[in-house]
């Protein structure tokens, strides 16, 4: 269809025709309207990029919509896509998108309907992030995300469920509490002169519930108490429909007005969409816009308050010693560095690691364990996958366990040398790095070990970092209590542990050729956080 378009509604950039014309079919009868509709096809001539692109340098805070919802099926240049969409959103735009074929199946779809590769869905998540886009998986949660865009932002997360009805309001409240919302709850003298003016049997202790015999006036008395005498209130759901017994014109003319004079954002949930079907055709025919689904409200508020803005300025460091690690970049060749030349970089960087020393004969393996004292740790150089072969050992306390271990060790398959390094103590973690291509650098960070493949608990995020960027990769990851410390354990150097990854990121910009890196583990206590085994991979 071709909607009839409205200035005030939202931009809406896709790339395939007819997944829009299920988008608008979808999102018109709930009142959601459109300012522009742009379909790109297949991106040959021209992508979302360009489109987004184009609002960003012609973008008029007067005139323009700030609301742009996009469905994407290429990227063709990523880097495009995060300058303008972060642009926007810090003109005051609101960005919410569709990246579709985030599986392996999904990704074969979008390519043999677009004729385009598809792109790595952890960096798609990363580039949103980054941008300040909200992220969404299907049609009707891009429109009810569009749809809360379209109403006035919440400036905090603490929500008041205003209802006639007891079930819709109970699951708005899982809804919400699993989303990390609140629905807090409402007491004291003005609490207690609000029950008064309603029915016998109403609850104001939120959800407030004013029954099913609740009316038009007294919904306006609740809205205006919710706005104007509970400061710990941030916003409003109204949930109102009808068996079909009664008209509730006047209730939806309340709601309307109310819309209107409160301070606060209000969402409306009307889910009689049958029996009150002209009481709500009245209400949209307003310019208003209804949620018949209260979970879908709910889960939509949670993503839009948890979606971060766009990512700040990278952070500079000044100490990065950019011509060492030129020098030893340009040296090499393709392929994975050696533990001299990772050694290199990583000083370079300003990335603490533990002491060490590469061995290659047994009078080597004994001098190196004298020099940095026991106990040791030993590891085999040349397997990627140390731990798999039997190439890494803790706990040496010998000279005889030393030369033992070396003998057994040199014969693991493709062993050139055995890298010897003093026990330290700390919690493991990972940091580290791969390119994709177009995006540039993703970092990654996470608990380390074994323990990252069997958690897969990580944070990623696309290079260069900010301060912010680096502090927020620390404190998402599920595992952040054992860093701050559980149990009694001394947590981990949280500054030590930022500046590390805004020293990876610094080293990535001084040497773009680096396609995997990793840094695992890390060792991390109260006092520092240091690199106890890395490699590095370069391309050219």
């Amino acid at each position: 269809p071709i909607p009839k378009l409205n200035p005030k509604g939202c931009d809406f950039i896709t790339g395939s025709g007819a997944t829009a014309c299920f988008i608008m079919e979808a999102g018109i009868p709930k009142g959601l309207s459109f300012a522009s509709v742009y379909s790109v096809g297949n991106s040959a001539q021209m992508g979302v990029e360009e489109i987004l692109q184009n609002m960003d340098e012609t973008f008029d805070a007067e005139k323009d919509s700030t609301v742009k919802m996009l469905y994407i099926e290429t990227i063709t240049n990523p880097q495009k896509l995060l300058k303008h969409s972060r642009s926007l959103i810090q003109k005051g735009c609101k960005i919410v998108a569709i990246k579709a074929g985030s599986s392996e199946a999904g990704s074969r779809a979008a390519s043999s309907h677009t004729g385009a590769l598809a792109s790595s869905d952890t960096a798609v998540d990363a580039l949103f992030r980054k941008a300040g886009i909200v992220r969404c998986y299907g049609r009707e949660e891009l429109i009810t995300v569009a749809s809360v865009f379209m109403h006035p932002e919440m400036q905090g997360k603490r929500i008041a469920i205003i209802t006639h009805a007891g079930g819709p309001a109970v699951m708005l409240t899982d809804a919400l509490s699993e989303g990390g919302l609140e629905i807090p709850t409402i007491s004291g003298e003005k609490a207690e002169s609000l029950k008064e003016k309603l029915f016998p049997g109403s609850s104001v202790a939120n959800p407030i519930d004013f029954l099913a015999t609740g009316t038009a006036e007294q919904l306006g008395i609740i809205i205006d108490a919710c706005d104007q005498d509970f400061d710990h209130i941030d916003a409003m759901v109204v949930i109102f429909g009808t068996p079909g017994l009664v008209e509730i014109f006047d209730v939806y003319e309340v709601l309307h007005q109310k819309m209107n004079s409160v301070k606060k954002p209000l969402f409306p949930v009307l889910p009689s969409t049958l029996t009150a079907a002209k009481e709500v055709e009245f209400f949209l025919s307003k310019g208003r816009i209804n949620f018949p689904d209260e979970v879908n409200l709910g889960r939509a508020l949670s993503k839009v308050y948890k979606t971060a803005k766009p990512a700040g300025k990278a952070e500079t460091l000044t100490d990065i010693d950019t011509e060492t690690i030129r020098r030893t970049v340009e040296s090499c060749e393709s392929g994975y560095l050696s533990p001299e030349q990772v050694s290199q970089l990583l000083d370079a960087a300003g990335i603490s690691r533990a002491g060490e020393a590469v061995a290659k004969t047994r009078e080597e393996a004994v001098a190196a364990a004298t020099k940095l004292g026991f106990p040791l740790v030993m590891k085999v150089i040349g397997p990627v996958h140390k731990s798999d072969v039997g190439g890494v050992v803790l706990g040496i306390k010998t000279k005889e366990q030393v030369l033992a271990e070396f003998d057994r060790m040199m014969k693991i398959t493709d062993t050139s040398s055995i890298l010897m390094q003093p026990m330290l103590q700390g919690t493991e973690l990972f940091a580290g790095a791969s390119k994709e291509d177009s995006f540039g650098h993703l970092i990654f960070f996470g608990l380390g070990g074994i323990f990252i493949e069997v958690l897969k608990d990580v944070a990623s995020t696309l290079a260069p970092l900010s301060a912010d960027e680096a502090k927020n990769m620390i404190q998402s990851i599920k595992s952040y209590p054992i860093i701050q410390g559980v149990r009694g354990q001394a947590g981990i150097n949280e500054e030590k542990l930022r500046d590390i990854l805004l020293r990876l990121s610094a080293l990535l910009d001084a040497a773009p050729e680096i396609a995997e890196m990793d840094m695992n583990p890390l060792l991390g206590n109260a006092k520092d956080v240091v690199a106890v085994d890395a490699r590095i991979r370069i391309e050219k």
